[in-house]
């Protein structure tokens, strides 16, 4: 039997993971108003933030009785289309971004 000369190559691969992290977190601030109804801003909430009912009526409350309600935190990149969707049905909103 004839020798039968083998090459083995070993590859390795080295992974590197990146964790990103930013040292800053945002609040979207739902204002009151006396022109949008509970209703509207109940539905807005739930549609947009993915509220329950239950936390959408609890927001409403809380705005309603202190003028202001931080309804989500997240990144801006994150909270600013759902900013944008609130006010374009025509209800109060911003963005307020704190550093960590």
């Amino acid at each position: 039997m004839a020798a039968v000369k083998t090459h083995t190559e070993i590859k390795s691969w080295e992974y590197t993971d990146v964790l990103t992290s930013s040292d800053e977190t945002s609040s979207l601030i739902v204002w009151n108003d006396e022109v949008n109804t509970f209703e509207w801003v109940i539905e807005t909430l739930m549609a947009v933030c993915g509220h329950t009912e239950e936390q959408a009526e609890q927001c409403s409350m809380i705005i309603h009785t202190k003028g202001k309600y931080a309804v989500k935190e997240g990144s801006y990149e994150i909270l600013k289309p759902q900013c944008d969707a609130i006010t374009e049905r025509g209800i109060n909103a911003t963005i307020e971004v704190f550093e960590k």
